[in-house]
């Protein structure tokens, strides 16, 4: 089995294309979860929501066939997240916002394939990430944009690097910034040179730094050599949940190849591009295709990212 940990949220979106008829159910980790499941992978979630919201999700998850631990919250965590062009650019507004998880029972996720930490709204707290680590010698994967965000008095969404975030990201295999929390994490504009920002944050010390670029591709980087990976062409819909079902797709083939990070890095790019056709958590996904999309970028032997220090 696989954990995937952070609060499930109730998204409001609207693209270039489309907008959602209210809100639907979202998240780092459900996204990641959703994905997971649709490949036919064993998935438990872990997060807080509102009394009056558990049924629903419950039944949102069993449909899904994802297991679930579910800490109370005096609301149901949610966005508004309106995007303004074709690039995944967007606003991000607060809806609600679901109170931190408990502390975790390490029967929960000791024996797990790999657990996946992927907060919305800073509802992982550091202390739980060291516990997790102090009880669990597996696959351990981070997505780090809910420890970065913040919310206004306004409701609009910010990101800072908060302090002490290099000893905790240093606790984990892997690292899975974007673009934006690459430069929120060190400086540098990632779509300038997402290699140096790769090694700054190896440098604290994770196994594997995964910065992805969204229609550019992505870099994986483990400390010996970078791999750029192509990004598969779509037709974008709704790029949310682009990177969770990116976490989601490298885990899946990570564990299936003993590490082969070309694939890995492909199969990722390829569950990706599945998701941000589609909108909300009933996207089709069937191994088979994505497999058929992997052997393309496969083929791409000398692609390199197309950032500035490449041109």
């Amino acid at each position: 089995m696989i954990i995937a940990i952070g609060n499930p949220v109730y998204d409001y979106i609207k693209t270039q294309v489309l907008a959602t008829d209210g809100r639907v159910l979202s998240g780092c980790s459900t996204n990641a979860a959703l994905a997971l499941a649709k490949l036919g992978k064993s998935v438990k979630l872990i997060g807080a929501l509102a009394k009056e919201s558990e049924n629903k999700f419950v039944g949102d998850l069993d449909r899904h066939r994802i297991d679930c631990e579910i800490f109370p919250s005096k609301e149901t965590g949610g966005f508004s997240l309106v995007y303004y062009d074709d690039f995944g650019n967007r606003t991000l507004d607060l809806l609600g916002r679901a109170d931190p998880i408990g502390d975790l029972d390490p029967r929960w996720y000791h024996d797990a394939e790999a657990v996946l930490i992927a907060p919305i709204l800073r509802e992982v707290s550091f202390d739980m990430i060291q516990s997790i680590r102090d009880n669990y010698n597996g696959l351990f994967f981070c997505d780090p944009q809910g420890l970065l965000r913040g919310a206004h008095d306004d409701d609009r969404i910010y990101h800072e690097k908060p302090e002490g975030i290099e000893d905790i990201l240093g606790m984990f295999d892997i690292v899975k910034p974007n673009e934006l929390e690459g430069k929120v994490l060190t400086g540098i504009d990632c779509r300038e040179d997402p290699y140096e920002a790769a090694r700054i944050i190896k440098s604290w010390g994770p196994k594997l730094v995964i910065v992805t670029l969204a229609e550019l591709g992505s870099v994986i980087y483990d400390g010996e050599q970078f791999i750029d990976i192509p990004a598969h062409p779509v037709k974008l819909i709704d790029s949310t949940g682009a990177g969770d079902t990116y976490m989601a797709g490298f885990t899946y083939e990570y564990l299936n190849t003993d590490g082969d990070l070309k694939k890995s890095g492909c199969f990722a790019s390829c569950v990706s591009s599945y998701m941000i056709e589609q909108v909300g958590p009933e996207f089709t996904m069937v191994e088979a295709e994505v497999r058929e999309r992997q052997a393309t970028l496969l083929a791409q032997t000398d692609f390199k990212v197309p950032v500035a220090v490449n041109s």
